[in-house]
């Protein structure tokens, strides 16, 4: 299954005048940028993201002819982080948040999991991390129609937005000081991971409550993050609903 692409200047300026949910548009580095000038203004306004690529990249992503612009169309609807707090506001909950993570495999794993362990919704940024694409929907197989995505501007802000609304946040970090079994039961919680490769930011890491590691006897040095959200995620569904109570 490919990702969802709207290629060419006329397909591309209708999408962005219309409501298509674009993640990303890709502009190609050779190609005369005055051109595209009032498409590039458009997503700007739009606070889509605009990336420049080679024309190799562009080749690759679709046999139409694209005239060195491309448009990665999300797969599915986000919701407003305001709309997600109405819903969950009242009862207890428990969030993720994703800090840069880039694989697509690992973001629809993460959404079976959030499914399967009751989670209301994952956060995103909208920069320099995965968005919702076919590959995502894919891979939750149907946990993308159940669990809320938003995607946000700023991660550090969010964090504090959800600290008032009582929500204490724990970082993952093979550095943290207090073991993942310690998680807090009673409480609102979110999680929050980095990426694959350089994990928290460290202003993100500054911003939690608290950091917990995973411990590992073994000669690998990391997980997956799908796999270590799962086990942030069950332990949490573990102390908040003992056995007998599901």
């Amino acid at each position: 299954m490919s990702d969802a692409l709207i290629a060419g200047r006329n397909a591309v300026r209708e999408a962005l005048r219309g409501d298509a949910d674009i993640n990303k548009l890709l502009i190609q580095d050779s190609v005369n940028k005055g051109q595209l000038k009032a498409l590039i203004d458009l997503a700007k306004k739009r606070k889509i993201v605009v990336q420049t690529v080679p024309k190799s990249k562009l080749d690759g992503m679709t046999e139409e002819r694209h005239q060195g612009i491309i448009a990665q169309v999300s797969a599915h609807e986000y919701m407003l982080l305001e709309t997600l707090l109405e819903q969950i506001e009242g009862k207890q909950s428990n969030l993720i948040i994703l800090d840069g993570l880039e694989d697509p495999h690992n973001l629809g794993s993460i959404l079976r999991t959030c499914d399967a362990t009751g989670f209301d919704g994952v956060i995103i940024p909208n920069r320099r991390s995965v968005q919702l694409t076919e590959t995502v929907a894919k891979t939750s197989t149907g946990a993308i129609e159940h669990v809320p995505v938003v995607r946000v501007t700023n991660i550090n802000q969010t964090i504090d937005i959800l600290k008032e609304k009582g929500f204490w946040v724990a970082g993952s970090d093979d550095a943290g000081d207090m073991d993942y079994r310690h998680l807090a039961a009673d409480v609102n919680m979110a999680i929050v991971l980095g990426s694959e490769g350089k994990g928290i930011s460290r202003k993100t890491l500054e911003k939690c409550d608290f950091i917990v590691q995973i411990p590992m006897v073994g000669s690998i040095t990391s997980l997956n993050a799908s796999v270590s959200a799962a086990l942030l995620m069950y332990e949490v569904f573990r102390r908040q609903n003992p056995v007998g109570r599901r």
